[in-house]
């Protein structure tokens, strides 16, 4: 069985390709290791402390609103004589 030699062009440029291939590879993983969508671990805890922090601007939201709209007065009120606690009649 006869077989051609290779080239030094080919064999060149086979070494590249599998080169380009595991940095390919290399750069691969550090971004699957990076992304949100493929590391579930870091995702979970991401959404757990961004549900806490949206939870508690919230609450401190509520809390501010409440205390901005709040009653500030102690208006006079005309009560009736004949209503109050002890009442007095005429």
């Amino acid at each position: 069985m006869y077989s051609e030699p290779l080239l030094l062009h080919q064999i060149i440029v086979m070494d590249y390709q599998s080169e380009f291939q595991q940095e390919y590879q290399e750069e691969l993983q550090k971004v699957h290791d990076r992304d949100f969508t493929h590391n579930w671990v870091s995702s979970s805890a991401f959404l757990f402390y961004l549900q806490v922090a949206c939870i508690l601007a919230m609450v401190l939201g509520g809390c501010y609103m409440l205390y901005t709209k709040r009653y500030t007065g102690h208006p006079d009120v005309a009560v009736p004589e004949n209503t109050l606690y002890t009442p007095k009649y005429k």
